[in-house]
């Protein structure tokens, strides 16, 4: 029997958690270890300065059906890596998903999203990852999802991945059913510049940095493209981040 882990950054009330654990429950053992609240944008943080707490808790996935699931005070990174080498010591994990997210998480979007920094720590820590969002909020796109979910994580489970590569995957509201699911690269996201701001109630002036809504650039072969034309994107990513490239110039600076 397959052994899963999945985490996320919406935390433990996070819409996409119940319909994701339901759908990959008939693959094999599912653990799951997720944040308290919501940790959107937290990227590959980890906590280094207090304690670290965790309690199991129920969650309700029908009738009668309950799942005890470990609820932290961490990030998504911490999840994980308190799920493989703590609550699954000594234990063979076969796969960890983030997800499902609510929102996308494409093109730069993957440098600040905790979603993709669940599949990262596990790439990290050598189990086969992926992770999953939908690019809009709706019922049917989290059911859809996860239904995506199940297909790719079997895909995983027998297939496996290279050593530090892992899958970002992005689900659309509509997709294209004659051929649903592209491979795609990391496009470009275009954020805005404007940062709103305010006075409170005491007199102090506040920033909101979250800003506009990004948008991307649709170029051929990218995940946003694949998004735009009601695909699937499934990106590969890698935990090596060096410019090749690039290495031969640099060297001929003669530090």
């Amino acid at each position: 029997m397959s052994r899963i882990l999945i985490s996320n950054d919406d935390g433990i009330y996070g819409i996409g958690l119940n319909t994701l654990i339901k759908a990959i429950r008939p693959l094999g053992e599912v653990i799951v270890v997720v944040p308290d609240s919501e940790r959107s944008a937290a990227s590959h943080s980890i906590t280094l300065h207090k304690p670290f707490r965790v309690q199991r808790m129920p969650i309700e996935l029908g009738v009668k059906d309950l799942i005890y699931v470990y609820v932290a005070n961490g990030t998504p990174s911490d999840c994980v890596k308190f799920g493989i080498h703590q609550v699954l010591k000594d234990k063979k994990v076969d796969l960890v998903i983030g997800g499902i997210n609510n929102g996308p998480n494409l093109g730069e979007d993957t440098i600040y999203s905790g979603t993709v920094a669940v599949a990262r720590q596990g790439a990290m820590l050598g189990v086969p990852a992926f992770a999953i969002s939908v690019t809009k909020d709706s019922k049917p796109s989290f059911l859809m999802a996860a239904k995506i979910a199940y297909k790719i994580a079997k895909k995983v489970l027998k297939n496996k991945l290279p050593a530090r590569v892992f899958l970002n995957v992005n689900v659309p509201p509509n997709l294209n059913h004659n051929s649903s699911l592209k491979v795609t690269s990391l496009g470009r996201r275009v954020y805005g510049k404007a940062i709103p701001s305010g006075i409170d109630p005491r007199g102090n002036p506040y920033y909101w940095l979250a800003g506009d809504v990004p948008k991307g650039i649709p170029e051929k072969g990218t995940d946003i493209e694949a998004i735009k034309s009601h695909f699937v994107s499934v990106t590969p990513l890698t935990l090596d981040s060096t410019c090749n490239s690039f290495l031969p110039e640099l060297n001929s600076w003669k530090f």
